[in-house]
């Protein structure tokens, strides 16, 4: 006689396998993994393995299936109740059953001839082949004396005329010991000592120390403002800090830069290249390793109606008070032109609770346009918009973002010390960039 227990695993089998019918990798799973997953999951690419073939997503399926029903791969950390943003790569609750089902099936292969055409990632590069790559122009040794490290290299671009480029990826030479980079444009300034001795009052430099590994940390008594929209006490130079950003970033997750249709970002002739990189090594062996960071560039075959500008926001006069677990911390900018913002991205350390952007057009109410109810210093992702957000001249982007100092923040090295800004991952930032461009004017002739 049939044991009874083994008849009725048959018979719901039989019954999960006709509900839904027989799930392959080749028919069924490999398009979601192509669709969703392979920008990371490839070879050379930020992500532990590949999925790109069924051997080599075999050993991960029981893997992928917990991940799928938890929600965390692939990445995405948005309020969904708020905004609509292009780049979301969640899964629809189909693909999701599609996974579970192949996993629970027994993950099978399928017949080769129903696998679909591999996406191709040339050389690594998520943009595809580069016109140009720069990189940061040595071997630079990261010898473990230290955890962190920030280097700063200058390069010359070599070019000797304009381009506009419409897609931007800065890639880590060794993915194991860059933590985030980015990487901007910058014209040589001849020295004028004359000029230099003009300059009087104090930079936001003066209210910084240096540790001798070299890493930049805020003075104990600087002012401390966590609130910079509503202050209104003496000057603080560094306080309000608002200005043109970065070329391009890399953060954990955070995918390249591909510029929307007739929109790109100018590189004048003769520019240099500045590229800053953080550095976190930890290993036991105390082994020297190396890094070769570089940025890849593809130009766009004619001027764009739109050039793409980015905006960095921060706040470095914080004081983040022991064992608080929502440590509120705000910062302001206006608009001084009607602009059209594309994409918005926060960046905190190991205490980032949470981080919403809001706008406030004139005569209006605050609106949020991000909330991300669960920051991850593991993933820091930048939020495409769906749709460009018009914000007219003198709107107000609010940024508020909270920290978690206690003892609840299983990532908190330490939820006894009043933590300030400081370069080190141990230490805090409140950055928010935003990509945005000026509504309605071409500025191909105002930026040659």
């Amino acid at each position: 006689m049939l044991n009874r227990g083994l008849c009725v695993a048959a018979l719901a089998a039989f019954v999960a396998l006709h509900a839904h019918g027989e799930v392959t990798y080749s028919r069924d799973v490999a398009p979601i993994l192509f669709h969703r997953c392979a920008a990371c999951h490839h070879p050379n690419s930020i992500a532990p393995m590949s999925l790109l073939d069924y051997k080599s997503a075999r050993p991960w399926a029981r893997a992928i299936r917990q991940a799928v029903l938890l929600g965390k791969m692939p990445p995405w950390f948005a309020d969904r109740s708020i905004g609509h943003f292009s780049n979301d790569p969640s899964l629809s609750a189909s693909e999701k059953r599609t996974i579970v089902d192949w996993v629970d099936q027994g993950a099978k292969e399928g017949e080769p001839h129903d696998l679909p055409a591999r996406p191709s990632y040339a050389d690594g590069w998520r943009i595809g082949k580069p016109d140009a790559v720069i990189d940061i122009g040595q071997d630079h040794i990261i010898k473990n004396t230290s955890p962190d490290e920030y280097v700063y290299f200058t390069v010359p671009s070599n070019f000797t005329e304009g381009h506009w480029v419409r897609a931007v990826e800065l890639r880590p030479g060794n993915r194991q010991v860059v933590h985030h980079a980015h990487v901007s444009v910058v014209m040589p300034k001849p020295h004028n000592p004359a000029s230099d001795a003009l300059q009087k009052g104090r930079s936001f430099s003066d209210f910084l120390f240096r540790t001798p590994d070299g890493l930049r940390h805020m003075k104990p008594d600087s002012p401390v403002v966590n609130d910079a929209c509503a202050y209104k006490g003496p000057e603080i130079d560094g306080l309000h800090i608002a200005g043109e950003g970065a070329l391009a970033s890399y953060l954990p997750g955070m995918p390249p830069d591909i510029y929307p249709d007739d929109t790109a970002k100018w590189i004048p002739a003769g520019a240099q290249i500045r590229f800053e990189i953080h550095y976190h090594y930890e290993s036991p062996s105390k082994e020297p390793v190396t890094d070769r960071t570089s940025v890849g560039l593809i130009f766009a075959s004619a001027p764009p109606r739109h050039a793409i500008r980015r905006l960095d926001v921060d706040e470095d006069f914080f004081a983040i008070s022991p064992g608080n677990p929502a440590q509120e911390v705000k910062q302001c900018a206006t608009f001084d032109s009607d602009s059209l913002l594309l994409s918005l991205t926060p960046h905190m350390h190991y205490l980032g609770k949470d981080a919403r952007f809001e706008i406030q057009r004139p005569g209006e109410r605050p609106e949020t346009l991000l909330l991300v109810p669960k920051y991850d210093f593991n993933w820091q992702l930048k939020y495409r918009l769906q749709d460009p957000v018009f914000a007219p001249k003198g709107t107000r982007l609010i940024l508020t973002f909270h920290y978690d100092n206690s003892a609840n923040n299983h990532a908190n090295p330490d939820p006894g010390r009043t933590v300030r800004w400081g370069e080190p991952s141990h230490e805090e930032m409140m950055s928010g960039w935003i990509d945005f461009l000026d509504a309605g004017t071409n500025e191909h002739a105002s930026i040659q």
